[in-house]
């Protein structure tokens, strides 16, 4: 029976994935180091896809946000069927596929080995730190200097593929952030800031949507009612807090530089490994 707590629990999680997932701190860390203090009381294999499939709802907000920037067909005329295929959209969408290639392979191959070794708050814990040093050091060295790639349409093949060997740290070491990793990836090879954060955004489309019947189907459509409302209203505020989220970071690294989250990543990593070696103790 579904008590009115656990939905809080889903709507909290549902908050924490929403502001996490695209400011690059970490979603999947932040849902694992909240499981340890809010635990949901549902099944450990409910609990895996969750973790996962709450993400379509932050996903759908940058479907929605971006419809103009990523639909690639142009319907015109009387009839539906005569469509016009915007070159320039297609090819992004082929730099994309081109750039998840690295990401889906291992996730195919390797999904439930990384899961047993890797999804823990140590884990969690050393990476945040791990590319909170790297987005300082990486934002310091690019002062002053001019974006080699400031349009998604500079995007070559080569800068998609390197975009995704780092979205690969992220999808093996959870506390990395597929958002973190991909956009500090684009920054060290020239890529501007909006840049880097748009294509990140259109990459996590594809990437969760497989992600997500990927674990779907290995959780085997047995939801229970409980299980799918939980669901539901974790992925429905995902997708409310998403779109705030997102129109705050396109507005805000106009004018500002990654090194706040840089920092925000090292004391909270530290904190963390604080709590589990000492406190926890």
């Amino acid at each position: 029976m579904l008590s009115f707590i656990e939905i809080l629990k889903a709507i909290l999680f549902g908050i924490v994935e929403g502001i996490t997932e695209w400011l690059p701190v970490s979603s999947t860390g932040h849902m694992i180091l909240l499981n340890e203090f809010v635990h949901m009381n549902v099944s450990e294999e409910f609990w895996d896809m969750f973790l996962v499939v709450i993400q379509l709802g932050a996903i759908l907000a940058v479907v929605l946000l971006f419809w103009k920037q990523i639909w690639p067909f142009n319907f015109t005329g009387r009839s539906k069927t005569n469509g016009i295929v915007k070159k320039d959209i297609m090819k992004m969408w082929f730099k994309i596929i081109v750039a998840c290639i690295p990401a889906a392979v291992v996730g195919l191959l390797f999904d439930d080995i990384l899961e047993k070794y890797l999804y823990n708050p140590i884990t969690v814990a050393v990476m945040l730190i791990l590319f909170g040093i790297g987005f300082i050091l990486v934002e310091n060295g690019h002062k002053g200097k001019r974006a080699r790639v400031r349009s998604l349409a500079q995007l070559t093949y080569k800068d998609a593929i390197i975009i995704g060997l780092f979205q690969l740290i992220a999808a093996i070491f959870p506390g990395t952030s597929r958002s973190g990793a991909t956009i500090l990836g684009g920054l060290m090879i020239g890529v501007s800031r909006t840049v880097a954060a748009e294509f990140t955004f259109f990459l996590a489309i594809p990437v969760m949507l497989g992600a997500s019947l990927l674990k779907v189907i290995r959780f085997g459509f047995a939801f229970s009612m409980a299980e799918a409302v939980i669901l539901l209203v974790g992925m429905a505020i995902a997708f409310i807090v998403s779109v705030l989220v997102i129109r705050f970071l396109m507005g805000y690294i106009k004018k500002h530089d990654f090194k706040v989250f840089g920092w925000y990543r090292i004391v909270l990593g530290i904190l963390v490994l604080l709590y589990f070696f000492v406190i926890k103790q």
